[in-house]
């Protein structure tokens, strides 16, 4: 077992970790929780190695195997197959160790080498981690694609599988669902409840923790805090511990308040001064409870659009696709909905099959290649794009960003009144100039949040918006969702998200567009059915 007593961990002048001290048991489906920035990665970067506690000790068993998906941008020319498979260490081993021996002509060695070589699974390897690839969402074509020819986020997704490639005690798994799809997302927790080591996943994906951990440590002002059950179960039992605590201190309070009261009334009085002093002692020996302070909710919402043109979009025999060379390379072809006020919309489909494709066409960020998008007269569309953090201006603060939409697309605003804005936003004080490069992935999504809500959209075209966003942020997100007056399209593989703010579906599949009738477990059913 991993035994953590009394660690004290500090990142610069900041204490992540005081006097902290938590349990884990082999095989146990572990969710480490925690606001942004609270120190859960540097949690999993003190149990790797790659950092050392400043107090305290750590019983870490000698003989247990780390895997971890590596952060770093992979710019590998090998194949994506031969690159998952470099990530099982054993295998990877045992090759070196054979060809070695070969060269030797050390027939002994090369006997033991082909042991290694069956030990590791050699034989169903590549098998094992193309299943891997496809179960990504990756398609039989891309198998032995160069690793440099893929984005950014299917980059990570190869990180992905080249750690759970890897034989090992110990998975540490930091937000591994950001950069997936739906069905990829299915797919991983499948994987995930089979594996019989210990695993300890960062996530704000509540339905995947519910689905995949059994136990929750909270990583909360320096201290770990371990409940048993998923992330609902920590949910009711914090609940539950902050409403005594508060009870508790509510009580020593009137408890203090009343010795307080008795001493400043009989302290100057000779007869009462025996007994005013002996409750001066009593209020010295009690020990004092904190009052239950919990992290500041977030919580925005969109501004009421300027009008509702009803319907918002007509989609008549749209193509949408790209323009390759010249030649228009067609992903979803004859497209014909409408699009109502107050509609709210969850878009399905495989990865693949052109979601992010028909929401940039509805957009306006790729021309239509065929049919004709007709937009409502006053229709005013809001767009938070997957890649949308990358564009932008990372010298720049959120200040700058503002000014600059304010001025080039409205409505037009005086700087105190930009400032007070981001200010509903957690964006206060000096950090409005504080470039964006610099700021964590969760800041920048609420920037690009509070530049949409800026914008006054009727219509909001939602790619992957919860990708950076923690738990807190989602839920304001879903609120702030549930209480616009305008419509949604959604694309989104947080499902908590898509049950709470979507009362309707279209499944992009096979080409086309249509309605999905059925809720989010009969989608979860199809994708099952159609992987099989």
């Amino acid at each position: 077992m991993i035994n953590l007593r009394n660690i004290t961990l500090r990142r610069g002048a900041k204490v992540v970790l005081s006097g902290a001290s938590v349990v884990l048991h082999p095989g146990e489906k572990v969710g480490l929780i925690g606001r942004n920035g609270a120190g859960k990665s540097s949690l999993f970067s003190l149990l790797a190695g790659r950092l050392h506690a400043d107090a305290g000790d750590i019983e870490f068993p000698p003989r247990w195997r780390i895997a971890e998906v590596a952060q770093e941008m992979p710019e590998a020319a090998d194949g994506a197959t031969d690159f998952v498979l470099q990530g099982d260490r054993p295998l990877v081993d045992a090759q070196a160790a054979l060809a070695a021996a070969e060269a030797a002509g050390d027939g002994h060695a090369i006997a033991e080498a082909h042991l290694a070589l069956d030990e590791a699974g050699a034989f169903d390897a590549r098998a094992r981690a193309e299943a891997m690839l496809l179960g990504l969402g990756f398609r039989s074509g891309e198998l032995d694609a160069p690793v440099h020819s893929f984005s950014g986020g299917w980059r990570m997704r190869l990180q992905l599988a080249r750690a759970l490639m890897c034989p090992c005690e110990v998975l540490l798994l930091d937000e591994p669902t950001n950069h997936l799809d739906l069905d990829a997302l299915v797919w991983l927790e499948a994987w995930l409840k089979r594996f019989d080591g210990l695993m300890i996943v960062i996530s704000h994906d509540r339905e995947f923790l519910d689905a995949v951990t059994r136990v929750t440590v909270h990583l909360d002002e320096g201290q770990l805090t371990r409940y048993t059950g998923n992330y609902t179960a920590f949910e009711e039992q914090r609940s539950e511990r902050l409403q005594l605590a508060q009870a508790a201190y509510a009580k020593q309070q009137e408890r203090i308040a009343h010795l307080q009261k008795f001493i400043d009334r009989f302290k100057a009085k000779a007869t009462k001064a025996k007994q005013a002093q002996s409750r001066v002692k009593a209020l010295a020996r009690m020990e004092r409870l904190a009052p239950v302070l919990t992290a500041s909710d977030f919580e925005f919402e969109f501004r009421e659009p300027a009008s509702l043109p009803n319907p918002m979009l007509v989609l008549d025999g749209l193509d949408a696709g790209y323009t390759v060379d010249g030649v228009p390379k067609v992903i979803v072809h004859g497209v014909a909905r409408t699009v109502l006020a107050g509609q709210r919309i969850g878009i399905l489909g495989a990865n693949g099959q052109g979601k992010s494709t028909l929401v940039k066409t509805i957009a306006g960020a790729l021309p239509p290649l065929a049919g004709r998008l007709t937009q409502g007269k006053g229709l005013a569309i809001g767009y938070f794009a997957q890649q949308e953090l990358d564009l932008l201006s990372l010298g720049d603060g959120a200040l700058m960003h503002l000014v600059r939409l304010a001025r080039d697309v409205g409505p037009p605003a005086r700087e105190q009144e930009l400032r007070d804005f981001l200010g509903r936003f957690k964006f206060g004080g000096e950090m409005v100039q504080q470039p964006v490069g610099t700021l964590s992935g969760g800041e920048k999504a609420r920037l690009v949040l509070a530049m949409l809500v800026w914008q006054r959209p009727n219509l909001l075209l939602l790619d992957e918006p919860t990708n950076h966003l923690d738990l807190t942020t989602r839920e304001a997100l879903s609120i702030a969702l549930n209480e616009f007056e305008g419509t949604v399209l959604l694309v989104s593989h947080d499902r908590a998200l898509l049950r709470e703010v979507c009362d309707e579906f279209w499944l992009v599949t096979r080409g086309g567009v249509a309605p999905f009738d059925g809720d989010l477990d009969d989608y979860q059913r199809w994708l099952l059915e159609v992987s099989r």
